[in-house]
């Protein structure tokens, strides 16, 4: 009987040291998937890291143009009404100098044409600044739109 019990004690010692080793190595390939997956975490938190700084400079960028555009803008309006006001001032001299109304109305007329020529003119100049402004400041956002979609897009097609 104590050979049953020894083969029995060996038994349930073998069971005993199975169920440890399984155990270990179920604990090890839990700690391996943990690693895997704070790895993977830590890389697209890196990535995300990456992708924010990329959009917050594209903003910075196109801030900047959108800035200069303005500023160009200003200096054109500045120059426009400065060029306004020295030809009213020299339409209004040449008005006081005239001798008979046919010449006023004349100068008159031909002031409120000339005035009205360049008012066109420089306001389809300044839409043209604002359209060429308008697609450089969209460039850069623009771009990393498409980093971004492509960077959301990767994972979901891996």
């Amino acid at each position: 009987m104590s050979d049953k019990i020894a083969a029995a004690t060996k038994t349930i010692e073998d069971a005993v040291t199975t169920a440890k080793q399984n155990l270990e190595g179920l604990v090890k390939a839990q700690q391996e998937q943990v690693e895997k997956a704070s790895a993977q975490i830590l890389k697209g938190f890196d990535e995300l890291t990456a992708l924010t700084k990329g959009n917050v400079d594209a903003v910075v960028k196109s801030g900047t143009i959108v800035a200069k555009g303005a500023e160009e803008a200003g200096k054109q309006v500045a120059a426009f009404t400065q060029s306004s006001l020295e030809k009213s001032v020299a339409t209004g001299k040449a008005l006081l100098a005239v001798k008979t109304i046919q010449e006023l109305v004349e100068l008159q007329n031909a002031y409120a044409k000339s005035s009205f020529d360049a008012l066109v003119a420089e306001t389809t100049k300044l839409q043209q600044l604002t359209v060429k402004v308008a697609n450089e400041a969209l460039a850069p956002i623009n771009e990393r739109v498409n980093v971004t979609v492509e960077a959301i897009a990767k994972p979901v097609a891996a």
